[in-house]
């Protein structure tokens, strides 16, 4: 059993490494699913997109900040959720999109727009972060070297997708399922690597990060949908904004906090709060989106 735990973790640890390659494929699809229409939306139905650019770029920073302040997390804990709190959503809120009845369009263009502001605005964050919780034991940040590599591992990938997209549509119309489907899969595989490679680590922290992820969450969620409301936005929108704000780009964030502060055991304790909610917003979320569809269900017959 013993031989047997160790060429699990074995394998997860590989598994883990291969994480910035997964990213860049899982932005990849992204951008496979990705028309320059879709950034023109910007300019011709601006108020959707800019509420959703508020509630990700600033709310949700702002919210997950105040948690950490009220629960007081250790330093390196709290730069982690911050961490979260910078990325953009992914795949996944693209996928849940759809799922709740959202406007697909709108969540691709702002997963995209935000993306891509990303490579500038997570850099600054993440160094201005470790500094304030971490204070002299802040691991130093070359502020420029991090927004290169995640121009490589986000930008690229997204800006190559868009463009066979865009000039070979036939062939990206034909591949674009699939290679969704094996993104989520490779990172289902590599999340699940992680958690089996840092088992104890995951066990020790779960209790005390699992509510606090939990809950940012839920209020996030929310967030979503009162930003929408305030810019009256149709329901399709608010649900959109709804997942977009409260569903983070988890494999970012445990790239991120693996590039800032690596650790042999697999997984640093920045990219521990990115690793742990890749399983706990499966918790919250799809609950709110069986929900959401009933909802949906019940006003379209009581409408009818």
């Amino acid at each position: 059993m013993h031989f047997f735990n160790l060429g699990v973790k074995k394998i997860a640890s590989i598994l883990f490494e291969a994480l910035p390659l997964v990213l860049a494929f899982i932005m990849f699809s992204l951008g496979l699913g990705l028309q320059f229409s879709d950034f023109a939306r910007v300019i011709t139905f601006p108020k959707a997109i800019i509420a959703g650019a508020i509630a990700q770029s600033l709310l949700v920073p702002f919210v997950a900040l105040m948690l950490v302040l009220i629960t007081k997390p250790s330093p390196e804990i709290a730069v982690g959720i911050m961490i979260l709190s910078f990325c953009p959503g992914g795949v996944m809120s693209n996928i849940m999109t759809k799922m709740a009845g959202g406007t697909v369009a709108l969540s691709i263009s702002l997963t995209g727009v935000i993306s891509l502001l990303s490579i500038l605005t997570i850099p600054i964050l993440v160094t201005i972060s470790a500094g304030y919780f971490m204070g002299e034991d802040a691991i130093s940040t070359n502020t420029t070297q991090l927004g290169i590599k995640l121009f490589v591992l986000t930008a690229a990938p997204v800006i190559l997708g868009l463009l066979i997209r865009n000039y070979f549509s036939r062939l990206a119309l034909k591949v674009e399922k699939y290679v969704s489907l094996a993104a989520a899969i490779l990172f289902g595989i590599i999340a699940l690597g992680s958690i089996i490679a840092n088992w104890d680590v995951f066990v020790q922290n779960f209790w005390q990060l699992g509510p606090i992820l939990i809950l940012l969450n839920i209020i996030l969620l929310g967030v979503g949908v009162l930003i929408g409301k305030l810019f009256n936005l149709v329901p399709a929108d608010q649900i959109t904004l709804s997942i977009e704000t409260g569903v983070q780009n988890s494999a970012l964030g445990i790239t991120i906090g693996s590039i800032v502060m690596s650790s042999e055991t697999g997984i640093s304790a920045l990219s521990l709060p990115s690793g742990i909610y890749s399983v706990t917003v499966y918790f919250v979320t799809l609950p709110t989106i069986a929900f959401t569809r009933y909802f949906l269900k019940r006003l379209t017959q009581n409408t009818a």
